[in-house]
């Protein structure tokens, strides 16, 4: 079973495909170079000039050194950490002393010496690869699975709570249906309790999903109205666990519930690439109760994004006159295997 142990923020070695550790590199060595550039001129007014000759060096180095780490992944991976992160500053110096031979031999350097581009390429890269050792402390598979378990701990008060309610409405006037439904609250509540470090497949995902909704259209009958878009697309890819179920809920309780007529929740997921595409849309009954309503869940779910995905997931909101609708991008493939040490 995949978890969060297996994401790239818990590892020390970094996962250089991975959106966000491209522009942590890229930013970091950016402003190492700014700050070298700063230094060397004389003044405040040639900083610019300095800067752009020092990105000039800086930039073919860094992209071709992303490029190749990015091919090298998954071999630095089955290396033992220090190796690898020998490997790394290895690639780096080596990478900058070709450069710089290159450039000699066209006659763009003046002079100098290849051992010091070679010692500044590793310096920078050392840096780097510090402070990405310091973050995989910092999200450490402890510390990222007590913060989810924070996270869904703040998630599961409203679902219990909701669906009790939902069972409680038809206790006095269909008791038949209440017994059902309190067969499918069991099951609602033993997917609410799982490992919340632990990912679950998208099938699993959209049964539960279906089942609160189940649940709900006991209670509120004919004012809802569910629209299912599922497209081609493995229902066995990994997910976390409980993405889609807050979302229906806020959709059923902001902008179904409220409205005499009642609507329809639309669901849709797909694969576009390598992302898959998680979409709820509802209709809206006023329209900052609703947005108020939906802050809890949607802060949430993003916290959690961040701490499986790193940059690599997204959450995004879309508002109109009548509609509100919150989609999920989720990279659909993640490494399986965990550095040694």
């Amino acid at each position: 079973m995949t978890s969060i142990r297996h994401f790239p923020a818990t590892h020390p070695l970094p996962d250089w495909r991975n959106f966000g550790v491209m522009l942590r590199v890229l930013l970091g060595i950016n402003v190492l170079a700014a700050l070298a550039a700063l230094v060397q001129a004389p003044d405040l007014a040639g900083w610019a000039g300095h800067y752009i000759e020092l990105a000039a060096v800086v930039q073919p180095l860094l992209l071709i050194g992303l490029g190749l780490l990015s091919l090298l992944r998954d071999l630095l991976w089955r290396l033992p950490l220090r190796l690898g992160q020998a490997c790394v500053l290895a690639l780096a110096g080596g990478i900058a002393a070709a450069l710089f031979l290159y450039a000699t031999s066209l006659g763009l350097a003046d002079g100098g010496s290849a051992w010091r581009a070679v010692l500044l390429a590793v310096s920078a890269t050392a840096l780097l690869l510090v402070y990405f050792d310091l973050r995989s402390r910092a999200f450490s598979p402890v510390l990222s699975e007590a913060r989810l378990a924070a996270l869904n701990a703040r998630i599961r008060p409203h679902f219990l709570f909701n669906s009790l309610n939902a069972v409680l409405s038809l206790i006095r006037a269909r008791p038949q249906q209440a017994e059902e439904a309190l067969e499918s609250l069991s099951d609602l509540f033993r997917a609410a309790m799982r490992d919340p470090g632990e990912l679950v497949s998208l099938a699993d995902e959209i049964a539960l999903g279906k089942q609160y909704l189940e649940l709900e259209n006991l209670r509120l009958g004919e004012r809802l109205a569910v629209d299912w878009k599922i497209g081609p697309i493995s229902l066995d890819l990994p997910i976390p666990p409980l993405m889609l179920q807050p979302l229906l809920e806020n959709a059923v309780y902001h902008g179904i519930e409220p409205s005499p007529e009642g609507g329809t929740v639309r669901i849709s997921i797909e694969q576009r690439g390598q992302e898959l595409l998680i979409s709820v849309a509802n209709p809206t009954v006023g329209q900052v109760h609703h947005a108020a309503g939906n802050q809890i869940a949607v802060a949430n779910i993003r916290e959690r994004l961040a701490l499986y995905y790193d940059l690599e997931a997204r959450l995004e909101i879309e508002t109109g006159d009548n509609f509100y609708e919150v989609r999920i991008v989720l990279p659909c493939q993640r490494r399986k295997s965990t550095p040694a040490r």
